[in-house]
C-alpha cells in the first residue's frame, strides 16, 4: 500500500515542482526547509534549481538521524552548504510534546482527535491494520521563533521556504513577525481533515499572509488526502 502511494506521490509532486520551475526563473540564495523529514524535499529542489544555502529544521529524532546521512550524501554530490537543525519552529520559544506517528510522516505538534473517521482510518492503514502502534512516543521538544533565528544567522531575505508541519504551519509563519516580508515564496502544506485539532483555519493564514503582500499563486488536492498544498509569492 505504502509503495502505490509512493508512486502516486511521485507523480503528484512532479506537477507541482513543474510549476516551481516556471515560475521561478533564478538560481536560489536561502532554502528553508521546516519538517524537512528524510531530505526529498532538498533533494527534488536541487535537481531544479541551484541553491546557495539551505536550512532545514526537523524536530522528529529518528527523522534527523536519517535527514543527517541524506545530507552527507547530497553535499558530496552537490555544490551546496545544509544546516540541519534538531528543533521545531512556532510563534514562541518554549517546549512542546511532539506526537511521534508510526508513519514517520504524520509527526505533529497538534492535539489528535482519535474519534473523528479520518483518525480510525489513517490508524488503521498506518499501523498495518492494528499490529503496530499509532502514537509511538510524545517527545518534549525545544520550539524557536524564526525571526530570531534569522537574526541569529544574519539571514536578510529567504528566497523560499517550504512548511510541512500536519497543521503547525500557521504557529511557524506568526514566529517570523514582520520578518515575514523578508520572505519571497512560501509552499504549505494544509490539512482540512478534522483529525488535527488546530486553534486556526486556512482563512487565517491568507489573512496573515494577505496582509503582508503575498498573493495565492498555486493549489492542488493531495493525492487521498484532505489536504492541499498552496505556494504563495510576496508581491511587494
Amino acid at each position: 500500500m505504502n509503495f502505490l502511494f509512493k508512486i502516486i506521490d511521485f507523480f503528484y509532486q512532479k506537477k507541482k515542482y513543474a510549476f516551481l520551475k516556471k515560475k521561478i526563473l533564478k538560481d536560489i540564495n536561502i532554502f528553508i526547509d521546516v519538517g524537512a523529514h528524510h531530505g526529498d524535499t532538498i533533494n527534488e529542489f536541487l535537481e531544479i534549481f541551484t541553491i546557495k544555502k539551505i536550512y532545514a529544521f526537523e524536530p522528529s529524532k529518528e527523522n534527523f538521524t536519517k535527514l543527517k546521512i541524506k545530507v552527507a550524501e547530497i553535499e558530496k554530490s552537490k555544490s551546496v552548504k545544509i544546516e540541519i537543525s534538531p528543533f521545531g519552529l512556532g510563534e514562541k520559544n518554549y517546549i512542546l510534546p511532539l506526537n511521534e506517528i508510526a508513519d514517520g510522516v504524520s509527526n505533529t505538534f497538534n492535539n489528535l482527535n482519535v474519534n473523528s473517521k479520518y483518525f480510525r482510518k489513517k490508524k488503521f492503514i498506518t499501523t498495518l491494520f492494528g499490529i503496530k502502534k499509532f502514537i509511538k512516543n510524545k517527545v518534549p521538544t525545544r520550539i524557536i521563533r524564526l525571526k530570531e533565528f534569522m537574526e541569529q544567522e544574519k539571514i536578510d531575505k529567504i528566497d523560499f521556504m517550504k512548511i510541512d508541519t500536519e497543521g503547525f504551519e500557521y504557529n511557524i509563519l506568526l514566529g517570523l513577525e514582520e520578518n515575514i516580508k523578508k520572505v519571497e515564496f512560501i509552499l504549505f502544506e494544509h490539512h482540512y481533515d478534522n483529525m488535527i485539532i488546530k486553534n486556526y483555519n486556512f482563512s487565517d493564514i491568507h489573512k496573515l499572509l494577505s496582509n503582508n503582500g503575498f498573493q495565492k499563486i498555486f493549489k492542488t488536492k493531495m493525492p487521498f488526502r484532505k489536504s492541499f498544498d498552496y505556494i504563495y509569492e510576496n508581491k511587494n
